[in-house]
Formats: structure tokens, sequence, C-alpha cells
């Protein structure tokens, strides 16, 4: 009896020293046949090898130490593919970058489906900021648009489970579904002292990037809601339409603009600009520092206008709006902006899965950086966006701003003609 109890109290120190020991051993074996290899052997070894031969020891160690004594281990399969992920995914965390991360082959399939402008949902975008999973911005005419959610909102708990330490990509998982089906999110606002309550309803999520109307005689109105691959035709259509009936400015709406691809973003912002930078980028290495110029092919109108921005506006939108500001295209009001400014590539592994690497930062024309700072607009104006145009009282403020700048090229134009 007392030689079992030693045992038992002792057991992980025996296991760990009959590991300990096959591992010296085959270390000894492994020394030997090192004297004896040719030196071009081992350099291949270092070569293809991640991390030093301690470092995988304590791998080893770990991975024998869960297979032995975790409690479910022995009933509950795990792939070498799935401790692989694992370890790949936490090194890349170790950077401490929320755009940069690991997905699984079926994780990049997925993500694959939001930019083709359809997909199951509740329909917002959503970010990751010092620690905290943010709404960045609802996407109109979606249940969370229609429920009330707004950018900054910071998501606690998905469901009856408890998000802190989740990232933004977690989130998405539990909030996407079949369609007719609910989820809950518990919401921390600012200035509320109570968490928030939201219960939503699942649907497919039909993204429409662009809507326009003319709010006066001669003031169009044009909102861009995303970046998606047909917002650049969209968006050139609508212009043209309003231009057809009379239109003299131009208000454009980029709040609550999550994003979307850059070269878009880019098409869009040549409509107003002839030519020029409208983004840089600036990374490590050479290619990442890259110029983005306006195409003068695309070039519309340089009729007066104004941007609309707020802090739901990243990304993709905030480097539209950068770049009319900072080329003195346009005034921009509302509020500062998400602050998202960066350029992610994917880089595809060799099983289907991949790794997102944040390789450069945006700048405006000007040599601003977007990323994690914003950007301010000319005018501050509180408020939020409203369905009801005289109730916005940053669309209010944006339309008399465009009415003076109206005024002064009318008078300009005027005095060169006389």
């Amino acid at each position: 009896m007392t030689n079992n109890g030693f045992f038992k109290r002792n057991r992980g120190l025996l296991f760990l020293f009959t590991v300990a020991f096959a591992i010296a051993a085959s270390w000894k074996i492994g020394a030997l046949a090192a004297r004896t290899a040719k030196a071009a052997d081992v350099s291949d070894f270092e070569r293809i090898s991640p991390f030093s031969a301690k470092s995988l020891w304590l791998v080893r160690q770990a991975r024998a130490i869960i297979e032995t004594y975790q409690v479910d281990a022995e009933s509950k399969s795990v792939t070498e593919d799935q401790l692989v992920h694992g370890a790949i995914k936490g090194m890349v965390e170790s950077w401490n970058d929320p755009y940069t991360r690991f997905v699984s082959p079926t994780q990049l399939k997925n993500e694959e489906i939001e930019m083709e402008g359809q997909y199951g949902g509740v329909g917002m975008y959503i970010g990751d900021r010092d620690g905290k999973v943010l709404v960045i911005s609802p996407i109109e005419d979606t249940p969370a648009e229609k429920a009330g959610l707004k950018p900054m909102d910071q998501i606690v708990k998905v469901g009856d489970e408890v998000a802190l330490g989740w990232d933004s990509q977690e989130v998405v998982k539990r909030l996407r579904g079949k369609p007719d089906t609910s989820v809950t999110i518990w919401i921390r606002r600012e200035n509320e002292e109570e968490l928030l309550k939201f219960d939503l309803m699942r649907e497919i999520i039909k993204i429409k990037s662009v809507r326009f109307e003319m709010l006066s005689d001669d003031i169009g109105y044009l909102r861009v809601s995303q970046f998606k691959q047909k917002t650049d035709e969209e968006a050139e259509q609508a212009l043209k339409d309003m231009m057809d009936q009379g239109a003299k400015g131009l208000v454009l709406d980029l709040r609550n603009n999550g994003g979307g691809l850059l070269n878009v973003c880019v098409n869009v912002a040549s409509m107003f600009l002839d030519d020029g930078l409208v983004v840089g980028t600036r990374g490590r290495v050479e290619k990442s520092n890259e110029e983005y110029t306006a195409d003068p092919s695309k070039y519309l109108t340089d009729m007066p206008m104004v941007v609309l921005i707020n802090e739901g506006s990243a990304s993709a939108s905030e480097i539209v709006a950068g770049a009319l500001a900072d080329r003195k295209r346009a005034v921009t009001v509302g509020k500062k902006s998400f602050g998202k400014g960066s350029v992610q590539t994917l880089f595809n592994l060799t099983d289907g899965s991949g790794i997102y690497v944040t390789i450069a930062r945006y700048h405006t024309p000007s040599g601003k950086i977007i990323d994690q700072v914003g950007l301010t607009p000319n005018i501050e104006v509180e408020g939020q966006m409203e369905r009801d145009p005289v109730k916005d009282a940053q669309l209010q403020r944006a339309i008399s701003e465009l009415k003076k700048k109206m005024s002064t090229a009318m008078a300009s134009r005027g005095s060169d003609q006389s």
C-alpha cells in the first residue's frame, strides 16, 4: 500500500523522468549521429526547422503532458492538423496585431462569402481594438441597424457566452447562422451604466452599397455604405444620373462605411480627382511601399462637394475622405473616423489555410497616418445618421457648408467671365 501511494502521488514526476530519460537518450544518439554526419545535413535541419531544438523540446513536453493527463484527451480526438493550426495561431497572436491573423481552410472559404455581397447574419462590421471587439458600423437596412446598434458599441456577450478575450473573427462566426434564427448580443455602450441587450433575427444580408437622391434642384446626395466589387460602377452611374438632373453640388456620405476594396475606393476618388495621389502605403519591405494615383479616365466632375464621416467610417472610406480633404477637393463634416488604416495581405499556406499579415499602413496625400488615429473632420458636428434628413444634424450642416462652396464657386466663375 505504501509503495502504491508513493507511485500515485509521484506519477507525474515519474512520467516526466521517463520522458526526459528517453529524450536524453535520443539527444545522445542524435549528437553521435551529428558528429558523424556531413555538415550539410545539420545545415539542412537548421534551415527547415522553425525553432531551436530547445524550443521544439518544450512543445514536445507540452503535447505529452496534455495527451497523458488532460481528462478528455483519451476520448476527444485531436488531429495533427488541429495541433499545428493551434500552434500557428498562437504564434501569430504573439505580435499583438488584431489584423495579423491565422485562418484555417474552412475559415478562409467562409470569409470569401462576404466580398460576394450576400451572406447570412445580422449585418454589421466589427473590429478589434485594445483587446475589445467593437462594432465599426451597422449596415443599412439590416437587423443590426434596425435594432439600434451603433459604432463603437463593445460586444461583451453572444448568447450565453461571455465574449471577453475573443477576437472579431470568433464573434463573426457566432453571429452568422441560418436565416430566421435568432441570436442575442449584449453591448457595453459609452455613457450607459448597464449592458444593453439586443435580440436579433438573422437574415440573408444583401448589401446594396450605393444609394442616391436629389436633395434639391441643384444638390445631389450620394450614399456609399461600403466599397465592394461593383460599387465604383454603381457610384459612377448614380453621379451621372444626378448631373443629368441638374446637380451642381454633391454631398458624399461615407458615414458607417466600414471599408472594402482598395482599388474600388481609388476608382471612386478618381471621379473627383483628375490626377495626383489618392493614398500611399508604407511598410518594411520595398514591395509594401506603393502609391495609388487618380485615374484620369474616370474623372467626372469638379462640382463643389462635402464629405460626411463619423466613427463608423473606416479603412477604404477613410482613404477617400482623406484624399479629397488633403487635396482641397472637399470639406469633411461629422465626427472623427474609426482609424483602421492598415494593409493586410493574405499569404496562402500549402494546406489551404492562410495568414493575413499587416504589411503596411496607409497615409493620405499630405502624409497623415490613418491607422489607430483616424481622420478629424474639418467641421466637427455631433449627432448620428437619421432616416429623416431634416433630423440629421450632420447632413444639414453638410448641406449648409455645400451651399457656401457653391456660392463661392458661382461667384468665381462670374468673375472669370467678366
